[in-house]
């Protein structure tokens, strides 16, 4: 793999890498990106990775090659402490809960001596907090280069280092929202960067998809409400209604969320996950079109009110300023979710918490083969009788433990533009025949059956008391996980030495510290019931995690309004949406939710798939294929046995034959 990128570098070339647990990837691509002399960047998915690269990897390889270079850690707006917000939460404090200002105080601290800003410094708080969003900025509400506080803002700071470093570690948010807004950092870091290194790729496409597109939340709404109410009186008080305004606007969001959710049946809550809803007309389904066009005039004529208002002040202050860009904004988001939609992309609605509406493309593969082969990568051509580089060529290295379930890897190069791209697959380290089994409980009901959740957490809650923890259970929607979650926490009550966490009750890396250590015999046997990101990310090696069970082949979710608009677009092209979209989809992810098992050459372990459609079904064989070459136990007495050889760590390896 490292011949692999350095030779692309030296092409100037597109490399697309699968590469196994245990390939050690992330020095197969950083050794020959640091000896290229190249500025090099390198976006992952998770903040987990970046912080992982970022402290560890690069500063172990910088001293090992003994390499003078700089590097850079770039994070988004809400990931730094914003001074200003913070006096504003300081002043505001008299409406938090206690909870809520215990919090404050912590940061408060915290802030006095904090070089960097990133609240990641502080592992005990919660990143989704309201306070979180208190002290920090947004595109929205950040005044730049206006505001008071800007000589001390850690965001300007994280963004000149990047400017001056040789390395930078950044994600892949970061990167699609500022190529998509062009406000900050990017924008002048992709220019001057010979190597760009996707790690996590297999997120590419998602990312892609929610800044090539629109979102437009209530709470952005209210938002600018609540700040053109306060900033109009403090900066342009008597010159237009504010406080009018901004309650006028509170009062036409909320009868929008009563018109549009209420009609459409659609509100989640704290026990009822929210659940999308399509529309292809004038309003999302179940919603009448008269009443959803009435209720988006009421905002539209309140924000060009607030608009006009702010036309006549906005030199006044920055703030007013930023106000006047947002009421803009917030009215194109507005014109796209009015009126008529279009063939090539797909408008949906979800009610939860708030009200969120999303304009997505049917796909990002244009827009990112033009970014790949754009002016820049296109600027010279590799010439084998020249050796010297292309002057403002760019290599592209892309790379994941899970990019397809073929040879081609075309379920990633397919959505991302990469046709033509070179590709390799590397196969990992490890003795999977050895070291795991598959088992496929046959008795459980099917997914189907509105029984499945409980009786599987049934079946787990012995299968925890025979290993005494040791389990990670993944699901493949959240109502499954409070299903599951639930049914085990009334087998294991708090006195029965097993204890049970579940994703939501706590921040991810919290639940799996809880997790490491209580293997570490530092408290009870665990049992960790998690959706959506457990299924990557988790890394628990060792003797910690011995089972993983996952409740059911992971299709793409049924009801999606993106899904079924992609299954229509690919039918009438007369593809088979099944066999082209759910199956090798559905193979990524299991094959993503099965790497959690096996993470080092000594570990062992079960993987169950509570689902008998993968012996059953034909496509159950495809689906195999895309799992570890695991040995298979054919009963429960073998999984038991499994278990036993598993707890007492002998024989284990000796019952999964030659």
């Amino acid at each position: 793999m490292a011949r692999a990128v350095a030779q692309a570098i030296a092409r100037r070339e597109r490399l697309v890498v699968e590469a196994g647990t245990g390939v050690g990837k992330t020095f197969a691509y950083l050794v020959p990106a640091l000896l290229s002399g190249e500025k090099v960047l390198v976006s992952t998915a998770t903040k987990a990775l970046q912080d992982q690269l970022y402290t560890h990897d690069l500063p172990l390889l910088l001293q090992a090659l003994a390499l003078p270079l700089r590097a850079a850690l770039l994070k988004g707006r809400s990931s730094y402490l914003c001074r200003h917000r913070l006096e504003h939460a300081r002043q505001d404090g008299g409406v938090l809960a206690p909870a809520a200002l215990r919090e404050l105080a912590r940061i408060e601290a915290w802030a006095q001596a904090t070089r960097t800003g990133d609240l990641a410094e502080l592992p005990e708080l919660d990143e989704h907090s309201r306070v979180v969003a208190l002290v920090t900025s947004t595109r929205d509400n950040c005044l730049g280069q206006g505001c008071t506080r800007f000589p001390q803002c850690h965001v300007a700071k994280a963004r000149q280092e990047a400017l001056a470093a040789d390395v930078v570690v950044l994600n892949h948010h970061l990167f699609f929202a500022d190529l998509a807004v062009r406000e900050s950092g990017m924008a002048e870091l992709l220019p001057d960067a010979g190597v760009v290194v996707f790690d996590e790729a297999h997120r590419l496409a998602d990312t892609a998809l929610q800044f090539l597109g629109t979102q437009l939340r209530t709470g952005q709404l209210l938002d600018f409400s609540h700040d053109l109410a306060a900033a109009g009186q403090r900066w342009a008080g008597g010159m237009a209604p504010w406080p009018w305004l901004g309650e006028t606007l509170r009062l036409a969001v909320r009868r929008w969320c009563h018109t549009a959710a209420g009609q459409a049946g659609a509100w989640g809550g704290a026990d009822v996950p929210p659940r999308r809803v399509g529309w292809a007309r004038l309003a999302p389904e179940g919603v009448s079109p008269q009443a959803w066009s009435a209720a988006l005039q009421d905002m539209v004529a309140v924000l060009r009110q607030a608009l006009a208002a702010l036309d006549a002040v906005a030199s006044l202050s920055p703030v007013l300023a930023r106000l006047h860009g947002r009421a803009v904004l917030l009215l194109e988001a507005l014109a796209v979710f009015d009126g008529e939609g279009t063939r090539d992309a797909v408008r949906w609605m979800e009610a939860g918490t708030q009200l969120l509406l999303g304009a997505f493309p049917l796909g990002v593969a244009p827009a990112l083969q033009a970014l790949w082969q754009g002016p820049a990568a296109d600027a010279g051509a590799w010439d084998e009788d020249e050796p010297e580089r292309a002057q403002g060529g760019r290599a592209w290295i892309f790379t994941s433990a899970t990019l397809g379930d073929d040879p081609e890897l075309r379920w990633f190069t397919q959505a991302c533009g990469l046709e033509g791209a070179r590709t390799l697959r590397i196969d990992g380290p490890f003795d999977y025949a050895r070291q795991a089994a598959l088992y496929v409980p046959m008795h459980l009901p099917l997914p189907a059956d509105p029984a499945h959740s409980e009786r599987l957490a049934q079946w787990v809650a012995q299968a925890v008391r025979r290993l005494g923890g040791r389990t990670l259970v993944l699901t493949t929607s959240l109502r499954a996980l409070e299903a599951v979650a639930g049914v085990l926490r009334e087998e294991f009550p708090p006195e029965s030495g097993v204890d049970v966490l579940a994703q939501g009750q706590a921040p991810k890396r919290q639940l799996l510290a809880r997790f490491r250590r209580a293997q570490q015999g530092a408290g009870p046997g665990c049992v960790l019931v998690g959706a959506a990101s457990f299924w990557e990310g988790v890394d628990i090696p060792g003797e910690a995690l011995q089972l993983v069970v996952i409740d059911k082949l992971p299709f793409p979710a049924p009801g999606d309004p993106w899904v079924e608009a992609r299954v229509e677009q690919l039918e009438q092209g007369g593809r088979n949406a099944f066999r082209d979209h759910a199956l090798p989809a559905a193979a990524v992810a299991l094959k993503q939710g099965a790497g959690r098992l096996v993470r080092h050459e000594t570990d062992a372990g079960v993987l169950v798939v509570a689902d008998r459609r993968l012996m059953t079904q034909g496509y159950g064989k495809r689906l195999m294929r895309a799992l570890p070459p695991m040995a298979v136990l054919a009963t429960e007495e073998a999984f038991e046995t499994a278990l036993d050889a598993l707890r007492e760590d002998k024989g284990f390896t000796s019952l999964l034959g030659p």
